[in-house]
Formats: C-alpha cells, structure tokens, sequence
C-alpha cells in the first residue's frame, strides 16, 4: 500500500496527493514488488534501500548513496503481535529514506502507530518539505513509544505475579519468560537505535536546524530513559523468576517429604501384618484378642512414628 501526504508549501496545508511531487512524503506499507519498482522509476532511486527496510531480519543503521544523495534511516520499532495463540512484544525494522532534497520515504512491514499522528497532520512542526524535522520527530515518537510499550510489559509482569501467587501454573510462568524475552529485544534494539540518532549528526546529507538539534537530543534522552527502564524491568523480572523457581523448588521439596514421610507411616501396619501372617509360629497366634493386640501395637507404633515425623518437620508446615 502506498500513500502520499504533502504540506503546501505556501499555505502549509496538509493534504493526501495521488502524484509524485517535489516535497511529498511517500508512506509505503507492506508494498507489492511492483509498487517498489513503481516508485523507484518516479524517484530515480534503486529499490536495496525499500528492500532493505523490508527485511525482518535488518538491524538499525544508516546507510546513503553519494552519487544519487540518498540516506537510508532503518530504525528499530516496538509493535506487539500473536505468536502461538499469545501475545508478546517485540521489535520490526522501519525505513526513512531522503532522496536528495525533494522527497521522504517511510518503509514498514506493518502500519505503525507513530506515524498515524503525522498522517492526520497532528504532530506540531510538522511538514513534509522539512524532510530532517520530520525523520527527528519520528525518532522522537519512536523512544516516546519504547516507553508506553515498557508500561504495558510492567503492567503485564505486576498481573502475571498476582496471580502467580494464588497459583504456580506454567501459563503465567510462560508469560513471564515472554515478557522478559521481550526486554531483551527491546535493550538491543533501544541501543541499536541510540547508535543511529547519535551517528545522524554527523551525516553531512542531512541539514539540522537549532531546533532540529534540540528534537534530536530530547530523542536521544528519551531513547536512554528507556534503556534505562528496560534494564530496571528486566532485572526486576529477573530477580522474580530466581524467586519463584526457587518457591517452586522449595514446594516440590516439601510435597517429596511429605509423600516420604506418608509411605513410612503406611509401610508400618503392612509390616506388621506381613510378619504375623507368615506361616511360623508367632506371639498371640492362639491368643483369644491376638488379631486387635496386633492392631493395637500397630496403631501404637504408627502414632510413635508419625509424632517423630511431626517433630523432626516432615509432615509439612
């Protein structure tokens, strides 16, 4: 799917365009092998930069072209998806690319959620034609989003040991090795990105403003705020599962004492009544209350050993 937005660049209204024009903003989405090849003939640009952006597997980076004055921007965004029935939080490339002065492409597998306030002309500043703003609030938006996406992952980590505490199911353990998988995508991702902001400065294609460099900074702040609540989370959530693997343990231990403790008890009367009933001469065998001396002695004997049990901590708490 390809969209294509434009702030005029006099009247500075914003408005969805069918053509390729000079200070458009390209949105592609997903987009067919002929919409690639459709835009890179409009724009003279070769298609390894959309393809790029495309690949799942694409780390964040910068890359340019000198000889058409191209950059290429992938950056790393969190999105949430299903995987095996269950939702987990993850990290999916997103490509901006500068071509030359007169365009802006965006590049995504999914429609992204920061860049829908642009899309309806709700971002304050915003304007196509000012290409290097619009990649530095986007990059704002993205470490604005790591954020909110850490607040659900905590929300989701505060529900899942509620309820870990009332019961120890492997669901919710599941749930707390998803959530702390996805910490660990999100801190490489976050500095990987850290890494593209800060490069950014250098690029000699891109022309920063003062205000530019002032979104630039509050990004990379953002950015490292959210490396920082990562780490926190992750350590959190992993001193928590140390905590429950070792509550877990500790109760397979006592459930393993206590079936001991019960097969004792239970192997005495057995005992006793394998003895007696052997064919040899016995004490009681032709005693008149034999059967119930023996019942006695069982009982007497079980109860010894059961308050032994009990005093030594076997019988549970």
């Amino acid at each position: 799917m390809i969209k294509i937005y434009k702030t005029d660049i006099k009247s500075n209204e914003f408005n969805e365009i069918n053509d390729y024009e000079i200070g458009a903003w390209i949105d592609m989405v997903n987009p067919s092998d002929e919409e690639i090849k459709e835009v890179c003939e409009k724009l003279s640009i070769q298609e390894d930069f959309i393809r790029y952006s495309l690949d799942s597997e694409e780390k964040a980076r910068i890359d340019y072209e000198e000889d058409d004055d191209t950059v290429l921007f992938i950056m790393d965004v969190p999105i949430k998806e299903t995987e095996e029935n269950h939702e987990i939080y993850t990290t999916m490339p997103f490509g901006m690319i500068v071509v030359r002065d007169d365009y802006i492409i965006t590049v995504s597998l999914k429609e992204l959620d920061i860049l829908k306030d642009f899309s309806i002309n709700k971002v304050k500043g915003f304007a196509t034609y000012k290409k290097s703003r619009f990649i530095l609030q986007v990059m704002y938006k993205n470490s604005s989003s790591y954020l909110t996406y850490l607040k659900l992952i905590n929300r989701e980590t505060e529900s899942a040991e509620d309820r870990l505490k009332n019961s120890m199911k492997n669901k919710e353990l599941l749930k707390l090795l998803d959530l702390e998988k996805s910490l660990v995508y999100f801190i490489t991702s976050l500095r990987a990105n850290e890494a593209v902001m800060e490069r950014t400065i250098k690029i000699k294609n891109i022309k920063l403003y003062e205000d530019d460099e002032d979104i630039l900074e509050d990004a990379i702040i953002e950015n490292k705020q959210a490396i920082e609540m990562s780490k926190i989370y992750k350590d959190i959530l992993d001193s928590t599962m140390d905590a429950y693997s070792s509550i877990i343990s500790n109760n397979l231990n006592e459930v393993m004492k206590l079936l001991t403790s019960i097969t004792i008890i239970i192997s005495i009367p057995t005992l006793i009544a394998s003895l007696w009933g052997m064919n040899v001469e016995v004490p009681f065998e032709i005693a008149k209350y034999g059967f119930w001396i023996l019942c006695a002695i069982a009982f007497v004997v079980t109860a010894a050993t059961i308050a032994l049990l009990n005093k030594k901590g076997l019988l549970g708490k």
